[in-house]
C-alpha cells in the first residue's frame, strides 16, 4: 500500500539489534500498547567514554516503526551519547533511504525514544513535554509542545504533514483548527505566513484515494480487512478485562462497541485512535471509528 524504499523492507525483514542489548545500562521507553505504537530503546554505554557499545529495540508498531529502530540502533552504535542526541528523525528517514510521508512518526518515535535513554543514564528525570504543553490531539494524545517541536525540527507548513510526523489530526480530526493555529504561530517566527484552507478535505482526499496501482476493494474484501484488525488488537484489550465488537459499517464510519474494562477507561479515546490508525493504514483510505453501545438492538452513539 505504502512507496517502501528497498532499505526500509530491509530492515522490516530483516532488522537488525532486535530485542535488549545485553548487559544494558539505559533503556528509553516511548508510546503506549493501548495507542498503537511503543517503542523500547536498550543501550549499552561504556562509562569512561560514553561511547554507545551496543543496542537493541523492541517494538510494537507497523513495519515502518520496526525499520525506523532498527534503523536508529545501527546509526548510534560507536557514536558518544552527545553525538547520538545529535541524531533527528531526518536522519533516520534518510538512512532508510525515506520513509512515506504518512508513516515519518515512527522516526520520530525513535528519537524520542533515544532521548529518554540517554536521560536514564544519566540518572536524569525525563520528560516528552508531552504534559507541559496543552492537549491539542485527544485521539492520540498529542500536545501543543510536542507539535510545536516537530514544526521547527522539520519545516512543516502543512495540517497534512503534522499528522504525518505526529499523528496529531488523523482521527476524528476535532483538532485541525488547533493545529492551523499553531502552524501559524511557528511559521510567523520565520517571517513565513500559513496559508489555510481545505487542509482538512486534503488529507481525507489523499487518505481515500487507492493507490494508482491497487485495484479498489470489494465490499467483501474491505469488511475482511476490517474484522482482521479488530481481531488482532483484540488479544490485547482481553488481557486487560476489555474487548472491541464491530457493530456496523456505514460507509467510512465504522461503529465498535468497547466492553468490558475498556468501557469506563480513560484511555478508551485513545484506544480508538490507536484502533482507527491502523484500520486506515490497513485499508488505504480515511475511517472514522466511533464508539457505541448495544441497548434493545439498537445502537446508541456516546462518541465521536
Amino acid at each position: 500500500m505504502w512507496d517502501y524504499s528497498e532499505k526500509v523492507k530491509e530492515h522490516f525483514y530483516n532488522p537488525k539489534n532486535a530485542g535488549a542489548a545485553e548487559n544494558a545500562n539505559a533503556t528509553g521507553e516511548v508510546g503506549s500498547l493501548s495507542c498503537g505504537d511503543a517503542l523500547r530503546l536498550t543501550l549499552k554505554v561504556d562509562p569512561e567514554t560514553e561511547i554507545i557499545l551496543d543496542a537493541g529495540f523492541q517494538t510494537f508498531g507497523c513495519g515502518s516503526a520496526i525499520a525506523s529502530s532498527s534503523a536508529l540502533t545501527e546509526i548510534i552504535k560507536g557514536m558518544t551519547l552527545d553525538q547520538a542526541l545529535e541524531v533527528s528523525n531526518q536522519d533516520i528517514a534518510d538512512f532508510l533511504d525515506g520513509l512515506p510521508p504518512e508513516k515519518m512518526h515512527c522516526s520520530v518515535m525513535g528519537r524520542e525514544a533515544l532521548q529518554a535513554a540517554v536521560a536514564d543514564y544519566r540518572g536524569e528525570v525525563w520528560s516528552d513535554d508531552h504534559e507541559e504543553g496543552a492537549l491539542v490531539c485527544k485521539c492520540f494524545a498529542i500536545d501543543e509542545v510536542m507539535i510545536e517541536d516537530t514544526i521547527r525540527a522539520n519545516s512543516l507548513t502543512t495540517v497534512e504533514e503534522v499528522t504525518n510526523y505526529t499523528k496529531a489530526g488523523g482521527g476524528c480530526s476535532a483538532c485541525h483548527e488547533g493545529i492551523e493555529n499553531i502552524l501559524s504561530r511557528v511559521m510567523a517566527e520565520s517571517g513565513e505566513e500559513f496559508v489555510a484552507g481545505g487542509v482538512g478535505s486534503a488529507i481525507a482526499a489523499k487518505s481515500t484515494a487507492a493507490p494508482v496501482d491497487a485495484a479498489p476493494k470489494t465490499d467483501i474484501k474491505r469488511i475482511s480487512t476490517i474484522m482482521r484488525v479488530l481481531e488482532a488488537v483484540r488479544p490485547r484489550l482481553q488481557a486487560d478485562g476489555g474487548d472491541c465488537e464491530l457493530m456496523d459499517i456505514d460507509g467510512n464510519t465504522i461503529y465498535v462497541n468497547l466492553t468490558g474494562a475498556c468501557m469506563g477507561c480513560q484511555m478508551a479515546s485513545m484506544t480508538l485512535g490507536g484502533i482507527q490508525q491502523q484500520l486506515i493504514e490497513e485499508l488505504g483510505e480515511f475511517v472514522r471509528l466511533v464508539q457505541v453501545e448495544k441497548k434493545a438492538d439498537k445502537l446508541v452513539g456516546i462518541g465521536g
